[in-house]
């Protein structure tokens, strides 16, 4: 039953028409991911949203907003928290491969806000860094995509994310 769904799902993808980004067109979507950040152990989980304008069927730009690394540590007496936040704004070149698949270049700017506490010490700094990042997209229809991608937000963070995006 499973190779049934899986050969028609692929007939389906397979039949499908060019599905390139129409330019004058907006997306938004959402992705979810991890972060690694230089110093800390752990990776941690990122979530964020995306909107966008295809001004050429190449070419977009793209602002966004992520959730890089929040973080609790509890030691018993002792409580301490952090978060990073990345607010951004990019240029997307992207390159089709096929008729759905294509390999896309990031490169912006983004604010990324770091708060952290310790029991009730609190402190926060920014910082605007550059932002580069390169990934694939995949078109499952003319208005849903898929995308994997590779961000580096500051020089000691990395973010590889998973996504879904909508063209309206």
């Amino acid at each position: 039953m499973f190779k049934k769904i899986a050969a028609a799902t692929a007939l389906v993808l397979a039949s499908s028409a060019a599905f390139a980004a129409q330019p004058n067109t907006f997306y938004a979507g959402a992705d979810v991911g991890r972060t690694k950040i230089d110093g800390i152990r752990d990776r941690d989980t990122s979530y964020g949203a995306f909107v966008g304008y295809n001004f050429h069927q190449n070419f977009a730009v793209e602002g966004g907003y992520r959730v890089l690394a929040d973080k609790d540590w509890n030691s018993g007496a002792i409580r301490a928290s952090g978060k990073v936040d990345q607010l951004s704004l990019s240029v997307i070149g992207s390159l089709p491969v096929s008729e759905s698949f294509s390999v896309y270049g990031r490169l912006g700017l983004n604010r990324l806000e770091a708060k952290a506490t310790l029991d009730n010490l609190s402190a926060k700094d920014s910082d605007t860094k550059a932002l580069y990042g390169v990934g694939v997209s995949y078109a499952i229809t003319p208005t849903v995509s898929t995308r994997l991608e590779v961000q580096k937000p500051a020089s000691g963070a990395t973010n590889l994310s998973a996504g879904v995006g909508f063209q309206f």
